[in-house]
């Protein structure tokens, strides 16, 4: 009989509004906060946190609760957008990023294509670095990076295609 009781009252949590806010956080949290370094942002839990705060203070607006993540995921790429926006006018001259590699030359050479990869993405429009972003960094299935961009699948196609073939000749152009 306690089972029988039990059943409603889960069921009422996973629709609970909060509840599914909250579940939604926990999953795609850190999935977010990569989204957000991979997209440039210096201070990268900063903004997937403010996306999540942003959909916290917006959830009751969404038509549909299923499109939460994809409201989260668009919140982050504008808000790195807008960050690096505002970091080019403050620093004007942005200063190079020193890394320190392992001894090994594997580490090195790895790290070398990780920074040209790093600047050739740099160097494509924000359009084209997010599609590239959500769907090979993150293995976003092009439906979904066709909702984060909020976009039709076919434009999202598109648009990944030319992202790729922006990025093959930055990359082949380099010294």
């Amino acid at each position: 009989m306690r089972a029988v009781s039990d059943a409603p009252a889960e069921a009422t949590v996973e629709r609970d509004p909060e509840a599914q806010y909250q579940d939604l956080f926990r999953r795609h949290f850190r999935a977010t906060v990569r989204l957000a370094q991979l997209l440039g942002a210096d201070d990268a839990e900063d903004v997937a946190q403010e996306a999540f705060v942003r959909l916290h203070e917006h959830r009751r607006r969404l038509r549909d609760p299923a499109a939460a993540l994809a409201h989260v995921r668009r919140t982050t790429a504008n808000l790195a957008t807008s960050r690096l926006r505002h970091l080019r006018v403050v620093r004007r001259t942005p200063g190079e990023v020193t890394r320190t590699a392992a001894s090994a030359e594997e580490t090195v050479v790895a790290a070398e294509q990780v920074d040209e990869l790093r600047t050739a993405l740099g160097k494509l429009s924000a359009r084209h670095r997010e599609a590239l972003v959500l769907r090979y960094w993150l293995d976003l299935p092009v439906a979904e990076v066709a909702d984060a961009l909020d976009v039709p699948v076919g434009t999202a196609k598109s648009t990944i295609s030319r992202a790729q073939a922006a990025l093959a000749n930055l990359l082949e152009e380099r010294p």
